[in-house]
């Protein structure tokens, strides 16, 4: 083939794009897709399948949804066991099977006398450090099975409860309502808690303290960590690509890590893995560290005080 005939045979053939940068986009997920859902088509809007997400959201539930592009898909590790806050509406008087309104009914009591005060002491109970048990339908693994799995293949699963954090548990509405002839009480709220909570379980307890029942019938996540829907994106606002909805590295560190100023030699040696004396800075754990930024600004590393000095637990930008 004459380099004229193949000149002409690549013509109108599409020009391929690089990848989207690296950073974190936070989507607000619509109902009816899992988190999966949404990874799979943001891996196309982004050209790459190095794409992962923060924390699962139930099918049925909305809201942020944070997912990682490229190298930042190594920050999702920390960004996970962040705080969170939800907007949820729990029906008092129905109790289901998944204590959400996916699941199969399983008691109906009049809810009707249950007055306000009530209600706000038996958020008052749920509200601080908690012993909770989650959900049978979650996606904890019991003996290297999902509980939920479990729980579809007709398994009877007991969880044992964990402790979590209700940092606030605030009632903004309360209504009455009937459900199939009985009497319901439904309540918004407004909850912010430790990672690991599951609302679910805060609505299925609610009702159980109440002697009525309780179920989630609406949830919507409207923060992880420093990511809120302030900064998130609708999968139609996406289209055609989510390039210009990426957080860089560095923005999206500083949104959720405590950060540590670097100087010049700090940042060389952050990049060959050395350790830096601690000093008068924001102290960071292994499961929540703290972001180095070197004098440009660049992400450099996530760092942990271990034994008297900082280590990175994750360098970004290696010599």
């Amino acid at each position: 083939m004459t380099q004229d005939a193949s000149s002409r045979a690549h013509e109108g053939a599409p020009v391929r794009r690089p990848p989207a940068p690296d950073g974190l986009l936070v989507v607000d997920k619509p109902a009816d897709w899992t988190s999966h859902d949404v990874v799979a088509r943001v891996r196309r809007l982004a050209r790459t399948r190095k794409v992962g997400h923060a924390g699962t959201l139930d099918p049925m539930a909305t809201g942020v949804l944070v997912l990682g592009i490229g190298r930042a898909t190594r920050l999702l590790t920390y960004v996970v066991g962040a705080d969170k806050e939800y907007r949820a509406t729990i029906r008092l008087g129905v109790a289901t099977t998944t204590d959400d309104a996916e699941g199969e009914v399983l008691t109906r009591r009049d809810a009707g006398g249950v007055s306000r005060e009530a209600i706000d002491g038996g958020v008052a109970a749920l509200t601080g450090a908690i012993e909770q048990v989650p959900s049978s339908v979650s996606a904890i693994k019991v003996d290297g099975k999902r509980s939920y799995a479990r729980v579809r293949a007709g398994e009877t699963v007991d969880l044992p409860a964990r402790p979590v954090t209700i940092s606030s548990f605030v009632v903004e509405d309360v209504r009455t309502a009937v459900d199939e002839g009985t009497g319901v009480v439904d309540v918004d709220v407004t909850v912010v808690c430790s990672s690991g909570t599951y609302i679910r379980a805060l609505a299925r307890d609610l009702g159980a303290g109440l002697g009525v029942g309780g179920h989630l019938t609406a949830l919507r996540r409207t923060r992880v960590g420093g990511y809120g829907l302030d900064v998130s994106a609708t999968l139609e606002e996406l289209e055609p690509e989510a390039d210009g909805a990426i957080l860089p590295m560095a923005t999206a560190a500083r949104a959720t890590f405590p950060a540590r100023e670097l100087s010049q030699e700090e940042t060389v040696l952050l990049s060959y893995g050395k350790r830096l004396a601690v000093v008068d800075a924001p102290v960071g754990t292994v499961e929540r560290p703290v972001a180095g930024f070197a004098p440009d600004g660049t992400l450099v590393a996530l760092l942990a005080d271990v034994d008297g000095m900082s280590r990175p637990v994750l360098v970004f930008a290696p010599a």
